[in-house]
């Protein structure tokens, strides 16, 4: 078969290139998150998601896991995007939703709600009557990885569906928060992509940081900000604090409008 007549024929689900062919063509959120939920473009997390969804944890054995690529969560007319890391095995890997059924998420939805962008103050699972308000949340990595550890290549593979994402939310977003360094830097390329100019060289990650990317396409401009991740680890040292989420919850909210 030669390229042109592959390139013809609709990507499928277990094409390496799946994301990078399907995901410019989502003409909505919607369609967006149901492609997303399809994808099987990367072996190692295909099989790792899978594994942990018929084992299970002990804990969780009379759930019915999720098992694939988890979506970006929130309404389509966001003003602030929250960008993680990927989904947690047992958490968005289990539930279906970002950042809901583990610690991390214990964290965040509390300061989302604490701050009000959130109708409550925890995410147990879909149809749990959870809204954000005005907050899309999204991951640079779709499954959930061995270790918490995506590959540059996954990461890269699943680009395709962040790029899409952020264009489809460009007319009404203004501020973005990255939780981590591993967000913050598979951002800084998504967006130099989605519209804004990208300082040269590019910002570091901090807490606290906050940097303004001016509009290369005649749109608004966009801040993004910096905030330690919540992971079990960064709470349980101490490293990032409820209080600490919340200052750079207020300060996105405030920039964003909400």
């Amino acid at each position: 078969m030669s390229d042109d007549e592959r390139d013809a024929m609709p990507p499928r689900p277990d094409d390496a290139d799946f994301p990078a062919r399907r995901g410019p063509h989502c003409d909505g959120l919607e369609e967006l998150d149901a492609a997303v939920a399809t994808c099987r473009a990367c072996p190692r997390l295909v099989a790792w998601r899978e594994e942990v969804a018929a084992v299970k944890r002990s804990a969780f054995s009379e759930w019915d896991y999720w098992g694939r690529p988890v979506p970006g969560f929130g309404p389509g007319d966001a003003v602030l995007a929250i960008v993680g890391l990927a989904p947690a095995a047992h958490g968005g890997n289990r539930t279906g939703r970002m950042f809901t059924g583990d610690a991390s998420g214990d964290v965040l939805y509390a300061a989302l709600h604490a701050v009000g962008l959130a109708s409550r103050a925890a995410s147990t699972h879909i149809g749990d009557g959870l809204e954000l308000r005005g907050v899309r949340i999204t991951a640079p990595v779709h499954c959930a990885p061995p270790a918490n550890r995506p590959t540059p290549a996954e990461r890269d593979t699943c680009r395709a569906w962040l790029a899409r994402e952020l264009r489809l939310l460009r007319p009404t977003l203004r501020a973005a928060i990255a939780l981590g360094a591993f967000g913050w830097q598979s951002l800084l390329p998504v967006l130099a992509d989605a519209g804004w100019q990208v300082p040269r060289p590019r910002p570091a990650f901090a807490h606290g940081a906050e940097v303004r990317l001016p509009a290369t396409d005649g749109g608004r401009e966009l801040y993004l900000l910096g905030c330690y991740h919540p992971s079990r680890r960064n709470t349980f040292t101490g490293k990032v604090t409820a209080s600490m989420i919340e200052e750079v919850l207020r300060r996105g909210a405030a920039i964003a409008g909400l």
